[in-house]
């Protein structure tokens, strides 16, 4: 041990240290100065691969713009995905029948007609027509029923309004 340290104290040691920085500096140097070569090839590189664009800002400006596609795609999604709901609401299911009310009426003047949204919610309307007077009836569907009794003609509506799927049905009963 004592050998050791003598060694750390001796000129040899000093001698020695001293060449090894200098080795260790001129190995910074050379690794500065390929950097700096490397450097320069890439940019002259990337500027070859842009047609004479510096490559590197291009793709730098193309990853902003996919960003910004990105943004308005999410933006777009949450705005139809409002309107999907707020469509279910919507009349999309129409269902009509033209019928004869009354044997002494000459044709199929009365109808009824079903205006149904996505869950079969809405409206079915009965127009009777008759030779003194001519009536409109309304009831209110839920889940293609209705509290109200339903006449035949209403029954065949809501049934045709179901099977339309956003489409306009019309049979003649």
């Amino acid at each position: 041990m004592e050998d050791f340290v003598n060694f750390l104290t001796s000129d040899n040691f000093i001698i020695f240290n001293f060449c090894f920085e200098i080795i260790l500096f001129i190995v910074a140097i050379v690794a500065v100065i390929l950097l700096f070569k490397l450097k320069k090839e890439y940019t002259s590189f990337m500027k070859k691969m842009g047609n004479g664009n510096d490559l590197s800002g291009m793709l730098k400006k193309y990853l902003d713009d996919v960003n910004m596609i990105k943004k308005d795609n999410s933006e777009i999604k949450a705005y139809y995905t409002k309107l999907d709901s707020d469509i279910a609401s919507c009349i999309q299911k129409v269902g009509l029948v033209r019928y004869n009310a009354f044997r002494d009426v000459g044709s199929d003047l009365s109808f009824a007609v079903a205006l149904l949204d996505r869950d079969d919610n809405g409206v079915v309307l009965n127009g009777i027509y008759g030779t003194e007077s001519s009536n409109i009836y309304s009831k209110p569907i839920r889940n293609g029923k209705s509290q109200y009794q339903l006449s035949d003609e209403e029954l065949y509506a809501i049934d045709l309004a179901e099977q339309s799927k956003n489409f306009i049905a019309k049979h003649k009963k």
